[in-house]
């Protein structure tokens, strides 16, 4: 007890320390996905299929050049029409990135092991300076 009372600055220290590490993860950092350059890369080596998981009117808004919009409420069933090889990189994106974090569970759990979400939606892309078209 006397350690305690004695050595309290360094038990605060310990704990503000790791709660410092668990703010990146409540944040939503820790979710990970790819970035826009990795995302190019993807596509145009490995013929990656970009899926937008936005509603319509989102997606007419503007979008990653290229993508198919699959609703993410339609995912399940839209999928495998949309991206028939599953041996085949699927980048799913949204306008902030929380969506295509949970379409990624979706096409995970349908068989394609190679799906990854872009890292901050299609702000990210435009923050990048990347092309966005509109329908």
């Amino acid at each position: 007890m006397n350690f305690i009372l004695d050595n309290w600055y360094l038990i605060f220290l310990a704990l503000a320390s790791g709660a410092m590490l668990l703010v990146p993860l409540l944040k939503g950092a820790g979710m990970g996905g790819v970035s826009a350059a990795q995302a190019v890369q993807l596509i145009n080596r490995e013929k990656a299929v970009v899926i937008d998981v936005c509603e319509p009117e989102e997606f007419a808004a503007g979008h990653v050049g290229g993508a198919k919009n699959v609703p993410l409420g339609q995912l399940q069933e839209r999928l495998p029409q949309v991206a028939k090889n599953k041996a085949v990189p699927v980048i799913l994106v949204c306008a902030k990135g929380a969506r295509a974090q949970r379409a990624v569970g979706i096409a995970k759990g349908l068989g394609y092991d190679k799906a990854q979400a872009l890292a901050g939606g299609l702000a990210a892309w435009k923050a990048a300076s990347m092309p966005v078209e509109k329908a």
